[in-house]
């Protein structure tokens, strides 16, 4: 799709300049459209013909103001926010706000981004750090700890003024409870001060369950012979909706200066082709001197997606899932699909990407395709993310599940692969906070969410009994979102000190020994020394040898064929000699570079 430069902006209100703004609508069920803007006469936008409705009124900067939608079955019309409004006073159920993108005087506006093998991710929640100005306090905080990019949980609108992000319903819109679109462009830029980029994830495969009027007057929005999770699934085969939302990504590029994207659960957008569009147009519409990095959410592991020229990398849920099945034990749910032989499955990881890369999962369904030639660097691995911390009943963090050395080792796998790495808001000291599911839904809607979540958990052991379903957090509870902030002050705390510096430290080597050797490298290969334990090798582009041997057991595994190599980390004195000696001991981890590549295989 290309965007014809000499038409309207089919979404949204657009200040023309000294004279007024121009409003555009698409809202094919309708057969007529008012602008009502606050203190003066509503202005009845002309057709322009396939549902397209456009006008313009002598207002600017901070004119409140909604549209007015006329149908069959609402004579007297029916008054709903602009789906494309920048901003909204009060949230959902207030008016629009029009803002003028060229008002913010950008201070660091030769910052081109940083290329993506540089790339630490550290993923947060912006209204448990404070908002937008809480976050901005973390920022030098963030850069110290080594970190090179912040990728913000979603800032559309949504209800209420507590959510997760994922029940937008105004995608252009900066949530009111977070800031103002000013305040977000501040934190951009002095995030481009610091030398850290800043990603946000967006959603394009739904919209949240209340606050959504485009089924009343935009019904081609959405595919009526298909449905979701959350209802009928948005209709990406119409070329309208294809650009309400390839506008928007382009809007967070351009006029937020963001530095990528993460396009949250794609695989529930069934036009494939859709995705490669949205990929080539903002590849080819964005400037092509910075970097800016395109991230799927993919239970489909599409390797054909993350090809050179389209999406940058993938959130890997395969790493995540078997890596906390050996670090916990635990089997249930989509876990089930990684206890077999979960070793094998890592060592597949560290290999080739995917652990499923065709296979039939427990639903008898294929999955993923072959990813193997991708390089490590299409990958991004985590122990913790808001989902796989959030989705639990009781919102647990890896610290209150696995044994501490072995989290430990883990962590040093987490940061020293090639792979590229992202910490959840407060791991990287070892956070005991729970990060649990929280919203601000109006009582019915509420009500149904609090009573879904408890059933969903109804065939885990640990809540088949009604009373322990009964201790799950209500969602909607004020107090389930004020335990999920992170605790800073916890930082100061030995134990939680002491796991600080030990990621800092990593991320320091990182930065100077893996990351200007990746930018070419590729996997050698990875065993299995043992039920629960790897030793994995890549080339990297100076043809030295990365060599990271990691044992998440309770008992020293056999060793052979380490070869000589300089020893980047060892989780305590001695686990690397005793490694290369032919024991690598219990719950321990060790890295070395081998400045030559070397003939012998690495075996147990």
């Amino acid at each position: 799709m290309s965007r014809e430069e000499n038409l309207p902006p089919t979404f949204g209100a657009q200040v023309m300049g000294p004279e007024g703004t121009r409003f555009s609508l698409w809202a094919p069920s309708a057969h007529r459209v008012d602008v009502e803007i606050e203190g003066l006469v509503p202005v009845t936008m002309t057709h322009m013909g396939d549902g397209h409705f456009v006008g313009e009124a002598a207002c600017g900067d901070g004119a409140r103001y909604r549209f007015r939608t006329f149908l069959d079955d609402a004579p007297e019309g029916i008054a709903v926010p602009d789906p494309a409004a920048r901003a909204q006073d009060g949230g959902i159920d207030g008016p629009s706000i029009v803002i003028d993108p060229s008002r913010h005087a950008w201070r660091h506006a030769d910052w081109r981004g940083r290329p993506w093998q540089e790339t630490v991710l550290y993923e947060l929640h912006i209204g448990a750090c404070g908002g937008l100005d809480g976050v901005r306090q973390h920022l030098p905080y963030l850069a110290r700890l080594g970190v090179t990019a912040i990728e913000l949980m979603p800032v559309a609108e949504f209800p209420g003024t507590r959510n997760w992000g994922y029940d937008g319903v105004l995608p252009y819109a900066v949530a009111s409870s977070y800031g103002r679109p000013e305040d977000l462009k501040a934190l951009i830029d002095e995030a481009h001060g610091l030398g850290l980029m800043v990603l946000l994830d967006v959603v394009y495969n739904h919209f949240g369950p209340d606050g959504n009027y485009l089924p009343r007057y935009a019904g081609s929005f959405f595919q009526q012979d298909r449905h979701t999770p959350w209802g009928p699934a948005i209709d990406f085969r119409h070329p309208m909706v294809r650009r309400f939302f390839i506008d928007n990504a382009l809007m967070w590029l351009e006029e937020y200066r963001l530095d990528g994207l993460r396009f949250d659960a794609v695989h529930a957008i069934g036009e494939r082709d859709f995705l490669l569009e949205l990929a080539e147009t903002l590849r080819n519409r964005t400037d092509g001197g910075r970097h800016v990095h395109l991230i799927l959410e993919n239970e489909h592991n599409d390797a054909g997606l993350l090809e050179e020229g389209r999406f940058t990398a993938q959130w890997n849920d395969d790493w995540h899932n078997v890596m906390h099945v050996l670090l916990t034990g635990e089997r249930e749910g989509y876990y089930a699909d990684f206890a077999d032989n979960p070793t094998e499955g890592l060592t597949r990881c560290l290999s080739e990407g995917f652990i499923f890369q065709g296979q039939p999962t427990r639903g008898g369904h294929p999955r993923g395709t072959p990813s193997a030639h991708l390089p490590p660097t299409a990958f991004i691995v985590f122990l913790q993310n808001h989902d796989q911390i959030g989705n639990r009943a009781l919102g647990e963090r890896l610290t209150r599940l696995a044994e501490p050395g072995a989290l430990q080792a883990a962590t040093v796998l987490l940061l020293l692969s090639p792979m590229v790495p992202l910490l959840f808001m407060g791991e990287e000291w070892a956070s005991n906070r729970p990060f649990l599911f929280f919203t601000d839904h109006r009582e019915e809607l509420a009500r149904a969410v609090r009573e879904g979540r408890r059933a969903e958990f109804a065939e885990f052991g640990a809540f088949q009994d009604p009373v322990m379903r009964e201790s799950i957090p209500d969602p909607n509870a004020a107090d389930t979102f004020e335990a999920s902030r992170p605790d800073f002050d916890a930082q100061e705390e030995p134990s939680h000190a002491e796991w600080l510096t030990l990621v800092q430290h990593l991320l320091t080597i990182r930065q100077a020994e893996i990351v200007p050797r990746l930018d070419g490298a590729s996997a050698l290969g990875a065993e299995a020394l043992g039920f629960d334990a790897v030793v994995a090798r890549w080339c990297m582009n100076d043809d030295s040898h990365l060599v990271i041997a990691v044992n998440l057991g309770d008992r020293p595994v056999a060793t052979s064929a380490f070869g000589v190599g300089r020893c980047l980390f060892e989780t305590r004195d001695g686990v690397a000699v005793s490694a290369e000696s032919g024991n690598l001991p219990a719950r321990s981890a060790a890295v070395w570079l081998r400045p030559e590549p070397g003939d012998e295989e690495l075996s147990a």
